[in-house]
């Protein structure tokens, strides 16, 4: 039986890294094998990669380099880890998959979907997440905390407008696919994001 593709998902502020270790604990004290990553990134390569597209100084990079470039780490990360790992038994925890490049570059960055859906289908030969966690909250907001945290990366230092083209992208994806993507309402105590993903995830590990 192959293991477990999850991804965690989220705009700017959401409290990604914090519920990703909560979850990687989750899943280990279960006795599975796991694998922690990310996108962009994920291998040599795909770092290289993340350098690129995170640095502010690359402020001419087109957007459509841009999504080439997310979905050239991705080729890497998916033949050299992902696919690997899920074959041997091994669940994979990922911070962002192919979710972000719609919501980023399709929603932010308002490159025609249909692009991004021919790059998905020829580099994931139709492979997607079984479970994907959506950390939701108020765009103002995210950027506010994301604000206390460090210096903005390129991403980050993208507009209000932006940004909420990317939330409702993610928010879009989420209405036509209810059985993956699961909203997590972020906006809330960190006590309370952690009791939504447990419910979750105590479902998924009990079917394991």
């Amino acid at each position: 039986m192959p293991g477990k593709f999850i991804t965690l998902e989220g705009g700017e502020g959401a409290g990604k890294t914090t519920c990703l270790k909560h979850i990687e604990k989750r899943i280990k004290e279960a006795g599975i094998d796991l694998c922690v990553t990310r996108e962009p990134g994920g291998t040599r390569t795909g770092e290289k990669i993340r350098e690129i597209l995170l640095d502010r100084g690359n402020f001419d990079i087109l957007d459509e380099t841009e999504l080439l470039l997310m979905f050239a780490a991705r080729s890497q990360h998916l033949n050299e880890l992902i696919k690997p790992a899920l074959a041997a038994d091994t669940w994979v925890l990922c911070d962002r998959f192919t979710d972000a490049t719609y919501a980023y570059q399709g929603g932010g960055r308002e490159i025609d979907v249909q692009r991004i859906a021919e790059l998905e289908q020829w580099v994931q030969q139709g492979l997607k997440p079984d479970l994907t966690l959506l950390l939701d909250l108020p765009v103002e907001v995210g950027l506010e905390r994301a604000g206390q945290r460090s210096t903005p990366d390129r991403f980050e230092s993208e507009n209000i407008a932006f940004m909420q083209r990317m939330r409702s992208s993610y928010l879009e994806i989420a209405r036509r696919e209810p059985d993956r993507v699961k909203v997590i309402d972020s906006s809330q105590p960190l006590e309370s994001v952690l009791s939504q993903i447990d419910r979750i995830l105590t479902e998924m590990l009990h079917s394991a």
